[in-house]
């Protein structure tokens, strides 16, 4: 099993339609750690850290987002591997 870490910037309509607490409710069920939090410009900021498979789903899943979002671009850029405690949305 191999440890994965990566940091998303999401853009589109990300910010007010609960983005953050739906990326943390797919990450916990895929137990995945890290964090969410809004960016100034309207963007929200997103690591995730875990194993590489459940990282990899959630990452794929910032592209739908919750009902009401409507995301336009998701850039990854990959970390070193780290090992938060949880998720937390900031």
């Amino acid at each position: 099993m191999s440890k994965r870490c990566v940091k998303a910037v999401v853009a589109g309509k990300v910010q007010g339609v609960w983005y953050r607490k739906a990326v943390q409710d797919q990450a916990l069920q895929h137990g995945v750690t890290g964090y969410a939090k809004n960016l100034p410009d309207g963007q929200v900021e997103v690591m995730l850290c875990g194993e590489g498979d459940a990282v990899n789903k959630v990452a794929t899943w910032l592209w739908q987002g919750p009902p009401n979002a409507r995301v336009t671009h998701v850039e990854l850029e990959s970390l070193e591997p780290r090992d938060p405690d949880n998720f937390v949305t900031l």
